[in-house]
């Protein structure tokens, strides 16, 4: 018997204190709570139109809890949130900016991706996928630019300024 997995449905988080990460997650990701059980686990959906039941879980397993590592032991590295416009791409970096949770950023060529730290420092990315036809042309550019990111730039070459301020 085969199957084909269709797309990632949802994640799941332990964090220190489920309501704070979900204050977090509505305040600079736009994520809404779909239901939660008091503070010990929220649910919670994106801000776009979604058939899922929830997008995010966020379970509390207390504020003494180490925090994830980083490539010492097997474990999740991030998840990554997909928007939809370089707009939108711009406006999600300054919302991190503002939040202090904006730890890195990339142009992999077929994507254009922010990198990011939940309260609990669980890593997220946030990306805007290259149109496809383009992948091989910004492949060869991107070893040139040496994976530094520039939305403006590319949202003028797309005739998409101006962005948000």
């Amino acid at each position: 018997m085969t199957f084909e997995i269709k797309r990632l449905n949802h994640a799941v988080l332990y964090v220190r204190n489920a309501e704070r990460a979900a204050h977090f997650y509505r305040d600079v990701l736009g994520f809404v709570v779909a239901a939660h059980m008091g503070d010990r686990a929220y649910f919670m959906q994106t801000n776009a139109a979604t058939d899922n039941n929830h997008d995010l879980g966020l379970f509390s397993v207390g504020d003494g809890v180490p925090g994830p590592t980083r490539g010492e032991r097997v474990g999740l590295y991030h998840l990554a949130w997909e928007v939809g416009t370089l707009p939108e791409l711009a406006s999600a970096r300054d919302k991190l900016i503002e939040a202090g949770a904006l730890v890195g950023w990339n142009d992999h060529g077929a994507s254009l991706s922010l990198y990011a730290q939940d309260p609990d420092g669980n890593e997220f990315e946030v990306f805007w996928a290259v149109p496809k036809e383009e992948w091989d042309t910004r492949a060869a550019g991107t070893a040139l630019h040496d994976g530094q990111l520039d939305i403006e730039g590319e949202a003028r070459k797309r005739g998409m300024l101006p962005l948000p301020a």
